[in-house]
């Protein structure tokens, strides 16, 4: 089983992120031939600094390491380095209909959102499918916000094969039923979009300033209070053994507790969980060579892959 994950380098990571897609590509290490890539061309759309973009870039490399990509296991590369995506893109664009790509919410969600309407983002699934196909993956993990692009992908594949012979695998998605929602500061789903994070290196008093700016009702110390709907107690949830989960879910209940101090729990979490994946980012900072080696290795086995498929895409239209 081939698996394909990506994540654009649009702004430092975070919880969400973590929990979104980071832990489940880290699992999903052992459970198949994994290739995960940065996607910088995607980025271009939103980030349009030379400096930002690579600064970003290498950011993400460096997360995605410390975090626990195991560069044995994973094909782990920069989307910029196989460059044969883009060719193939540009083979599937000529069948795809300018309907299927009106209907992607994504664009429009975007664009509602203030950002520009450019070709590179109304295009970005057909870029996205090639993405997927050129390796031949057979499983992308995605969030159920995601689950479109990944059918735009199928569709595509499917009319391609129907018009000129079987050249695609058909990718089938892969939801992750049991990733919950992960709450940002102003109790929205986590998102840059947003501006609600919480970023996953972060330290010290900016940490601490931002997680106790997480949205809370207006209850008194003593009243009690419902774990179920408090996004402090969701954020804990994650970070936290199912005996300290129920341990603090009675302190709620029971009232004499103020937010200050589910809050003050949730941070000591926070720097346990993460403290050395912190300490590794920092190695690692200190040798981007051995970084930039691990991302060209891994460009090259996806274009290997890559170059198999567009030349059999390439045969099958006529150009060879």
């Amino acid at each position: 089983m081939r698996i394909l994950s990506g994540i654009q380098p649009s702004g430092k990571l975070h919880i969400g992120n973590y929990f979104g897609m980071m832990k489940p590509a880290i699992e999903l290490q052992d459970q198949g031939e994994a290739y995960l890539f940065i996607a910088n061309y995607h980025a271009m759309t939103t980030v349009q600094s030379a400096d930002v973009l690579r600064s970003m870039t290498a950011n993400v490399a460096l997360d995605f390491l410390a975090c626990g990509i195991d560069p044995e296991k994973t094909a782990f590369y920069r989307q910029s380095d196989v460059p044969e995506v883009h060719e193939l893109a540009w083979l599937l664009s000529t069948l795809t209909p300018m309907g299927l790509l009106e209907r992607c919410h994504s664009y429009k969600d975007k664009v509602a959102k203030g950002i520009a309407a450019s070709h590179g983002l109304f295009a970005y699934p057909v870029l996205m499918a090639a993405d997927i196909l050129a390796v031949n993956s057979n499983v992308v993990p995605v969030g159920r916000d995601q689950k479109q692009h990944v059918e735009v992908t199928r569709d595509l594949a499917i009319r391609f094969n129907n018009a000129f012979g079987k050249v695609f695998t058909i990718p089938e998605p892969s939801i992750r039923g049991d990733v919950a929602v992960v709450p940002g500061v102003d109790g929205q789903k986590m998102s840059k979009s947003y501006d609600n994070t919480i970023e996953i290196f972060q330290e010290g008093k900016p940490l601490k300033k931002r997680v106790m700016k997480i949205l809370t009702d207006s209850k008194e110390l003593e009243d009690p209070k419902d774990p179920d709907t408090c996004n402090v107690f969701a954020l804990y949830k994650l970070l936290s053994a199912e005996e300290e989960q129920a341990e603090l879910a009675g302190r709620y209940r029971a009232g004499g507790m103020g937010y200050g101090h589910a809050k003050t729990a949730l941070l000591e979490k926070i720097n346990e969980h993460f403290a050395p994946m912190r300490e590794k980012r920092a190695e690692l900072a200190a040798d981007m060579d051995y970084v930039n080696d691990v991302l060209c290795n891994g460009a090259k086995k996806a274009s290997a892959l890559a170059r198999k498929t567009l030349q059999k895409a390439r045969q099958a239209v006529g150009l060879e």
